[in-house]
């Protein structure tokens, strides 16, 4: 019987869950326009054990959701799941955020293409075949009307993420099919964290860092 807390805080949604050998035990999480991580997460990790009546100590791991995403969200997801995984002496798994939102699509053929909102116009995002197979690497791109259209013209491609909103109104191509609504969440990470768990795919807890793929740029205050 395995415990693994997961943490999921790369966007908006601020989300956490327990799973027993890959299923969920229970979820808590508040997607509120305003990032509610700092006040949020300890509170609902805290609830995740006295409702679950688990305890902390049956816990074989924890996952958190690596990036990329908001640079603050991150931070505090992941300096949370190392504290913890410190205080146990339990292994700490990083999940792709972008897998995270790709597990959601429910599609037998074409391209999934999860994408996280950046500033503008720019999307963070990469690609998966329908068997979760990473066929691109990660990128920050500026949409237009041509992105991705070397996938467009071979066949389905289904967007999915919060940067589906700004990228449908650029992209026309018959073959886009746009999933809206959807957003990274630990309900998703259950069954990826219990897979990299069995195959003992962990992370330096001392050195691990959020994969940010863009450095911070800190917005200067309005005089």
């Amino acid at each position: 019987m395995t415990y693994i807390l997961n943490i999921e805080t790369s966007t908006t949604n601020c989300s956490v869950s327990l799973a027993k050998d890959g299923k969920n035990v229970l979820i808590l999480e508040d997607n509120s326009e305003n990032y509610s991580h700092a006040e949020r997460l300890h509170v609902f990790i805290q609830e995740l054990f006295e409702k679950t009546g688990v305890s902390k100590s049956e816990l074989a791991a924890v996952a958190v959701s690596k990036g990329p995403g908001s640079y603050t969200g991150l931070r505090i997801g992941v300096s949370t799941a190392k504290g913890i995984c410190y205080a146990l002496n339990i292994p700490l798994i990083a999940v792709s955020t972008l897998k995270v939102l790709a597990v959601q699509v429910e599609n037998s053929e074409g391209l999934i293409i999860p994408m996280l909102d950046a500033r503008r116009m720019e999307v963070y995002s990469t690609a998966f075949d329908s068997e979760l197979n990473e066929v691109r690497e990660i990128q920050a791109e500026v949409l237009d009307e041509n992105s991705f259209s070397n996938y467009l013209t071979q066949g389905p491609v289904y967007f999915i993420g919060n940067g589906v909103q700004k990228t449908k109104t650029v992209i026309k191509h018959s073959n886009a099919h746009f999933i809206e609504g959807k957003m990274p969440s630990a309900r998703e990470m259950a069954a990826l964290s219990f897979k990299e768990y069995k195959i003992g795919n962990t992370e330096d807890v001392a050195y691990f860092e959020p994969y940010y793929l863009k450095d911070f740029i800190a917005l200067k205050p309005k005089p």
